[in-house]
């Protein structure tokens, strides 16, 4: 098989000339000989049977082609390069991509500055986030479909090999549209809960496919309304159609403008977690989870 002639040094040597303007300055940063760079170049016309550059008074310029080249060959050297530091990575014992499951009721403005910081430190680290509701976090970590899950409801799973951290969540808040009919009984607890059986219910999916459904929050009611996320629960009771607890820093603007009326109602608070299995030892997920733990959620 005929060797291909465009090599890695081939490309740092066209990128050297062309960000440095001349076969002179390219060559004091590659540390070579001005000969060298000129031959690298002249066998690598003669290999592909074109002309890569062309003189314009004293300096260098790219013809057509070998812009294309260079422009290509820039992402190759880029891509070599973080292959070059993930294989490090990998060496050393960080994996190469961190899957994470974050619950729905989660603060995300907190985790993403938690992410950034971290990435900004890691920059080879590839990361997929999806969301999870109640169970279905714990089904994605059982089925190793995630490595990390945030802000998961408990209790812990027994017997599963987890490690737990809790972390304290903003306030669960039961919520009323500031226009639905029943909005005048919500300081009327004894009214409200004669009420609530014929309230339409609000409900976010369990994203579990595999174990037993669960549900929070609100537990009576005839009519329920299922959707799949938390902003499309926000959306559903800002517009009337039924009530629910809402994540307080999720609705706190709509409580304040009166969109979003709190319902005078004995709620309790259920413990949530930071989780990951003990057998995986990477250290990117040990890591973020550490730094996941000192958040103020």
């Amino acid at each position: 098989m005929r060797a291909n002639p465009i090599t890695i040094e081939a490309l740092e040597i066209l990128d050297a000339i062309d960000r440095r303007g001349s076969f002179a300055k390219a060559a004091e940063e590659l540390n070579k000989a001005t000969s060298a760079l000129s031959y690298g170049v002249q066998k690598l016309e003669e290999q592909l049977d074109i002309t890569v550059f062309h003189r314009q008074g004293r300096r260098s310029v790219l013809t057509p082609a070998g812009r294309l080249l260079l422009e290509e060959g820039r992402k190759i050297i880029h891509s070599t390069t973080q292959l070059a530091e993930k294989a490090k990575e990998v060496a050393t014992g960080w994996e190469p991509r961190l899957n994470i499951a974050v619950e729905s009721i989660v603060n995300y403005s907190r985790f993403f500055q938690a992410l950034t910081g971290f990435l900004n430190h890691h920059q080879t680290l590839e990361v997929d986030v999806c969301e999870c509701v109640l169970n279905g976090g714990w089904e994605a970590l059982e089925q190793d479909r995630v490595d990390l899950i945030v802000g998961v409801p408990g209790p812990v799973p027994l017997q599963k090999g987890y490690r737990a951290v809790p972390m304290i969540l903003s306030n669960m808040v039961p919520v009323i549209a500031s226009h639905h009919p029943l909005a005048k009984i919500a300081n009327d607890s004894e009214a409200l809960n004669a009420a609530l059986p014929e309230l339409r219910r609000v409900v976010t999916h369990d994203t579990t496919t595999v174990n037993v459904a669960r549900s929070a929050g609100l537990s009576i009611g005839k009519q329920l309304l299922y959707v799949q996320t938390m902003e499309q629960k926000v959306e559903a009771q800002l517009a009337g159609l039924g009530v629910g607890h809402l994540p307080r820093h999720r609705i706190q603007e709509y409580l304040d403008d009166g969109r979003l009326i709190e319902l005078n109602l004995a709620t309790s608070k259920g413990e949530n977690f930071i989780a990951w299995k003990i057998s995986n030892k990477g250290k990117a997920l040990q890591a973020f989870s550490q730094q996941l733990a000192q958040v103020k959620w």
